[in-house]
């Protein structure tokens, strides 16, 4: 294939050259034609390889990365060059997609890159025995990645990271209750922390595929932004004993919120009507160790300043309660202008409560308070 240098552009990201439709870095919406690639994922991108260069440094097996629905191949081909692996196999269906990463790994001279044009559960089928799957496996569609977790899964080695990217976000912040039973098996509600629901339901729908195939999945990192939920977990080949399927149970009346392992009508605190969404992940999101590892390796690499910022948060919430409450929440119900959030953080601290910031709202913050205890430290 010709590559007409009106048409197409070199970058760099991190330290990988990409050559990308200029359409991509010029139109306000990126075009699928004539290979899809956004350049405002690049901080998804940048946080994948610091997750992954975490995963591999305890890793001891055989380093196989494959790209189900890779575009241009920007993220596989960034695990290539910047990443001591020993194998990447970029998958897409769209022919010129794989002419320019094929392009791209001739211009930062990739050797351990292959390319596979297939649907992306036949090309997981075809790494889906012993001795064949990936180490590191990576979903990243338009829009729901549910209808591709049974293949993925299939294609994880024992101890091996599978990462997968939700862009279906009315589906999964409760615009559509209906379509995201069908997609994830559990309901959302419309509440202020949806966003943590949404990936809580993404993990929720894991769960339950693992759980039918036998094998255990365990959450690592998860990452939240405006366009997209992406979720890092480890699939083990055995069975998972723990319960950690259940519901949030949210309160009409007065928003007090918890999870649960069973359904409950009416809230603990003023036994009025509770909103439940579900069934969906409750254990924990982050797994503390992994997610200081990825702290670590930021200065190895080339990624965006604000990299640091997210993972530290991620480190500070990782043993907080599930469900987040945001300043703005509680200040209406008071009708008062909300505080600092330092300040309340230090308040609740000082009364013997956990808490922390969380990343996925700038104004959030978890704790273990429940929320009449919450409100009479704002009072105070």
């Amino acid at each position: 294939m010709q590559i007409p240098d009106e048409l197409f552009e070199e970058i760099v990201e991190g330290t990988t050259k990409l050559l990308v439709p200029i359409k991509s870095i010029t139109d306000k919406v990126p075009p699928k034609e004539p290979a899809f690639f956004n350049p405002k994922a690049k901080l998804n991108r940048d946080l994948s390889i610091i997750a992954y260069a975490s995963f591999l440094k305890k890793f001891e097996g055989p380093k196989i990365f494959l790209e189900g629905l890779s575009g241009l191949g920007s993220r596989g081909l960034r695990v290539a060059n910047e990443l001591q692996v020993d194998n990447v196999i970029i998958n897409d269906l769209n022919p010129t997609a794989l002419k320019l990463a094929e392009h791209s790994a001739k211009i930062n001279n990739l050797e351990n890159v292959k390319f596979s044009e297939k649907e992306v559960c036949r090309f997981f089928s075809n790494y889906s025995k012993k001795g064949e799957r990936g180490s590191i496996v990576d979903i990243d569609p338009f829009g729901s990645p549910a209808p591709f977790f049974d293949c993925g899964i299939r294609a994880t080695m024992h101890g091996g990271i599978l990462s997968t990217t939700a862009t279906d976000l009315q589906v999964l912040n409760g615009l559509f209750q209906n379509a995201c039973k069908r997609k994830y098996g559990g309901i959302p509600i419309r509440v202020e922390y949806g966003n943590e629901i949404a990936i809580r339901l993404v993990l929720g729908c894991l769960r339950m595929v693992t759980g039918r195939l036998g094998v255990e999945m365990k959450p690592l990192f998860v990452e939240s932004d405006m366009h997209y939920y992406r979720t890092f977990v480890r699939i083990l080949n055995r069975p998972d004993q723990e319960e950690n399927l259940g519901y949030i149970l949210h309160c009409k009346n007065c928003s007090n919120r918890k999870t649960a392992l069973e359904n409950v009508k009416n809230c603990d605190l003023c036994g009025s009507e509770n909103k439940i969404a579900g069934p969906l992940w409750i254990g924990k999101i982050f797994e503390k160790e992994f997610v200081q590892e990825m702290l670590n390796q930021i200065p190895n690499f080339s990624v965006e300043k604000n990299c640091e910022k997210i993972i530290t948060k991620c480190l500070t919430e990782s043993d907080m309660p599930a469900t987040y409450h945001t300043l703005d929440e509680i200040a209406s119900s008071l009708k008062t202008s909300p505080p600092k959030l330092e300040g309340i953080i230090s308040n609740l601290k000082e009364m013997g409560f956990l808490a922390s910031p969380t990343v996925f709202c700038p104004t959030g913050f978890r704790t273990n308070a429940n929320i009449k205890q919450i409100i009479e430290i704002f009072s105070n």
